[in-house]
């Protein structure tokens, strides 16, 4: 008998290490046992442009906000569409049998408790979100509506923060000239509709030009915030209205449908109802099933294109893997829930911010509009989702970044040539989504500065943006081929960057540019040839030289060329007897916590696996003055960049082990330096994860560059050529290699990791 105990543990044991390396996408669904009370037990859903916060409280009812990627206020704000309640009677609510469910592969929700089944489901392909409820006990349903902006209001104090940048606070933290929050318009006597809007009646858009000396771009048909009108329709069948704001069923059903129709469109408020009607009878024509196959089969294809799940024998490490296949497997769900908008993803919260009232401390009591740092785009951070789109080979959700930049293209030459009577153009570190500098940050006391001097020393000279987003655009032709990309907006764009810095800039006595005045990011403020610049220059007009000779012009080939030749050298220092790579040739006034030296290895790869002086890069890392790991620092990808597999694997491990303790969702990271959900603490862990498995430059790709022998794993990703690689890595051996197809790049299987 003890013998079979013995074979039969044994059996257990090792069909549980296969079970554990067979692990699959469902395995990773959220599942709760409980309701909850608020929307900080809320669960993310969207299709990439309308997203939900949804939870159910404890009598049963659904809630849920309703938001959208391009819903502009008045002051460039992003704004919720509103609240949505959906209850039942006789309730059906039954707290034993409780069970909501965050159904990944189907991109649904799904909630069960006595005889009730609710499914919640935002359409990949058309703008609705539908809930369908069915009881084997005839219900009845009634639908609820809020808006929390019923009337005009001035903000005050906390909630200044939530719109930074539109005017200066006095020494009490108010607004030194009153702004407000609007009120939505609520249609009446609808048929069996609910319809709700906000209309923006005036635009900070002009003021802000005119106080940037931009005001000779400006024309009314360029505002993009004025007239913009956005907010929902919401329908039920067999339901009618109860009131404005309320829908109520006819009588008891087994089942009930109901959608929610948003909109944004620029024009009258009348408009915008006929056309979110319009909207509404359209996919209401097209038959739910058929949607739901194509919803399902969107997601099957977003799923199929990129995996990572980590496993180990070891039990112990095998948790961690896990807890870091989790953590990548939802930031990468939480990026295609808000990635595919008009608007990009906004990194201090994404669609998914929730109200405060909750909470404790400085910031509790705030509306589900409020996030810290308001509605402008800080690059450092914008940035860090869309680098990991590449080797997930997620690409149209690239597409809104690019957009944004290139439709402030012309702007930004325009205040290149007033500011500095030159061609070019430069993009600010903070940035509201027409281009312009947030008025705080540019200054509105101008009496004694020139055009173009901005008061905000952290971003004073940090043209960082333009560059580093050249790179992410070459490195998409790259992956793509997309060669209408590279000559509509490659091209264009990055000509313009290169030319800003071709022509700014001084020269020195050794005939080469001298960078200053200047900073180095946002930490050194005074500074002389700083790294960044010096090596994304180098970077960026070296890719440009290898397009095709046909995408652009010789004039400016050449005008590349000279700019290679005429960029500074690296600047190097010598400390304890080594020699590093220095944030500048000359630097000093530290105010932040960056380490600017090591933008040579991320993003900018001029030091890393492959190539020359990698002990040199290793050393800088381990040199560095600041070592945070979270929100939107980037020391887990510049340790995976040259190959440090623990610092690496310790710091992803951390990472995605701990999530804001107000919010159940175990992707809701945060606040850290911003707000949550926190765009940036995930996404520069899904960054290093990646960068762990597969590094690239060119047509060169490195395998397992910086990967733990004791993590074992399955994958599948995405490299240049329009190219997937998959297999698996087990007992530190790559194998089941497939490359599709084969002869695009050349894959280099050896480890480079140092540990």
């Amino acid at each position: 008998m003890k013998k079979i105990n013995t074979l039969f543990g044994v059996l257990i044991f090792i069909s549980s290490l296969l079970n554990a390396q067979k692990k699959v996408l469902t395995d990773y669904n959220v599942v709760w046992k409980t309701p909850d009370i608020n929307s900080q037990g809320s669960m993310p859903l969207g299709n990439g442009d309308i997203g939900v916060n949804a939870w159910i409280e404890q009598n049963g009812d659904l809630v849920f906000y309703v938001s959208k990627t391009d819903a502009w206020n008045e002051y460039g704000h992003l704004l919720k569409l509103g609240k949505v309640r959906i209850s039942f009677s006789p309730t059906q609510f039954n707290n034993k049998l409780f069970s909501q469910k965050l159904d990944l592969e189907k991109g649904q929700i799904i909630v069960e408790y006595g005889d009730a089944q609710i499914k919640l489901w935002v359409d990949a392909n058309h703008p609705t979100i539908q809930v369908d409820i069915d009881s084997k006990k005839p219900v009845n349903a009634k639908v609820f509506f809020e808006t929390w902006r019923k009337t005009r209001k001035q903000i005050f104090k906390t909630e200044t923060s939530g719109l930074y940048g539109v005017s200066d606070v006095d020494k009490n933290k108010n607004f030194v000239t009153p702004v407000y929050q609007e009120a939505d318009t609520i249609f009446s006597s609808n048929k069996d509709q609910i319809i709700s809007c906000h209309h923006n009646s005036y635009s900070v858009w002009k003021n802000n030009l005119r106080l940037q000396s931009l005001e000779e771009f400006k024309s009314d048909k360029d505002d993009p915030l004025l007239n913009r009108t956005y907010g929902v329709c919401i329908q039920g069948n067999g339901l009618v209205n109860g009131s404005d704001t309320t829908l109520v069923s006819k009588k008891p059903s087994n089942h009930f449908q109901i959608n929610i129709y948003p909109l944004t469109q620029t024009g009258t408020v009348a408009l915008w109802k006929s056309e979110v009607l319009k909207n509404a009878a359209a996919i209401k024509k097209a038959p739910t099933v058929n949607r739901e196959k194509a919803h399902y089969k969107w997601w099957s294809q977003f799923w199929d294109r990129n995996y990572i799940f980590i496993t180990s024998k070891d039990s112990a490490i095998r948790r961690q893997a896990e807890a870091v296949t989790k953590g990548y497997i939802l930031q990468r769900f939480i990026n295609a829930c808000g990635g595919r908008g008009n608007s990009p993803i906004k990194f201090n919260g994404s669609i998914f911010t929730v109200d405060t009232y909750n909470r404790s401390g400085q910031y509790a009591g705030n509306d589900a509009d409020f996030r810290l740092w308001g509605g402008p785009y800080w690059w450092q951070n914008t940035r860090l989702p869309y680098w990991s789109m590449l080797i997930s080979g997620d690409f149209e959700m690239m597409t809104p970044l690019f957009k944004m930049y290139m439709n402030a293209l012309a702007l930004r030459k325009e205040a290149t040539k007033k500011y500095y009577q030159h061609d070019g153009a430069f993009f600010p570190e903070t940035m509201n989504f027409w281009g312009t500098y947030t008025n705080t940050n540019y200054g509105f006391n101008r009496d004694s500065l020139a055009d173009g001097d901005i008061v905000n020393n952290y971003i004073r000279y940090n043209w960082q943006s333009g560059l580093e987003l050249s790179l992410m655009m070459l490195d998409y032709y790259s992956f793509t081929g997309d060669k209408k990309f590279a000559k509509d907006t490659v091209v264009p764009f990055v000509s313009e960057v290169l030319g800003f810095f071709y022509h700014h800039w001084k020269h020195g006595d050794d005939g080469k540019i001298l960078f200053f005045p200047a900073i180095s990011l946002e930490t050194f403020h005074s500074v002389t040839n700083p790294l960044p610049e010096i090596v994304g220059i180098r970077k960026v007009a070296e890719k440009m030289l290898v397009l095709p000779r046909g995408f652009a012009h010789e004039t400016q080939r050449q005008q590349w060329q000279q700019l290679l030749k005429e960029v500074p050298v690296i600047p190097k220092k010598v400390f304890n007897g080594d020699t590093l790579l220095a944030p500048a040739a000359e630097y000093k006034d530290s105010k932040n916590s960056e380490n600017p030296e090591l933008y040579a290895l991320f993003p900018y790869r001029t030091f890393g696996i492959g190539k020359p002086e990698i002990d040199l890069a290793r050393k800088t890392f381990e040199a560095r003055v600041h070592k945070e790991n979270g929100g939107w620092q980037q020391n887990s990808i510049q340790a995976a960049y040259v190959g440090l597999t623990d610092e690496a694997r310790k710091m992803i491990v951390e990472s995605f082990s701990v999530w804001d303790k107000n919010f159940r969702f175990p992707a809701f990271w945060g606040p850290n330096y911003d707000w949550t959900p926190d765009q940036d603490h995930g996404n520069v862990a899904v960054n290093a994860l990646q960068r762990m498995i597969i590094q690239y430059e060119d047509s060169e790709v490195y395998l397992f560059p910086a990967w733990p022998a004791e993590w074992d794993v399955r994958f599948k990703v995405n490299g240049p050529g329009k190219t997937t690689i998959e297999g698996s890595f087990e007992n530190g051996k790559i194998s089941d290699l497939k490359i599709t197809p084969i002869n695009k790049i050349r894959v280099i299987k050896s480890k480079y990791n140092n540990n």
